[in-house]
């Protein structure tokens, strides 16, 4: 029959570890988790840029495609005229037409791009309050 033991008397294993054993340990796991969270981000990320790449190339396909609509619905305004008129004076009316809507979307843009302003005031602002609370933190 063996006799019983006083509580606390038995010591495991688990509790005869240092403080810095333990440390060490708490420091590795972390350390892992940090690596092994950094390449679920990588991969995320590889997946989401993967993701953007194809939609980028629908939607250059897709401006291809309105492109070629467009030259072909020119073409085709050009041969409709054809029939009224000499084809060259009809290339010449489609190309008129062409020049002028080009025209109009050129200085409609200029006009806007003066408006765009590079200097982003408020953050300009922000920041100057924030380095006058800096110098002057009990105000």
């Amino acid at each position: 029959m063996s006799s019983p033991e006083a509580p606390g008397a038995r010591v495991d294993s688990a509790t005869t570890e240092s403080l810095g054993d333990l440390l060490g340990e708490l420091s590795g796991d972390l350390s892992k988790l940090m690596r092994q969270e950094l390449e679920l981000a990588k991969a995320e990320f590889r997946q989401e840029a993967v993701k953007a790449g194809k939609a980028t190339g629908m939607l250059a396909a897709a401006g291809f495609a309105g492109y070629l609509t467009t030259v072909l619905l020119s073409l085709a305004l050009m041969f409709a005229l054809g029939a009224v008129m000499p084809l060259g004076w009809a290339a010449l009316v489609v190309a008129a037409l062409w020049g002028v809507t080009g025209l109009v979307l050129y200085t409609t843009g200029r006009a806007r791009l003066r408006t765009v302003n590079p200097k982003p005031e408020r953050t300009v602002e922000t920041l100057k309050e924030d380095a006058e609370w800096a110098k002057h933190p009990t105000k």
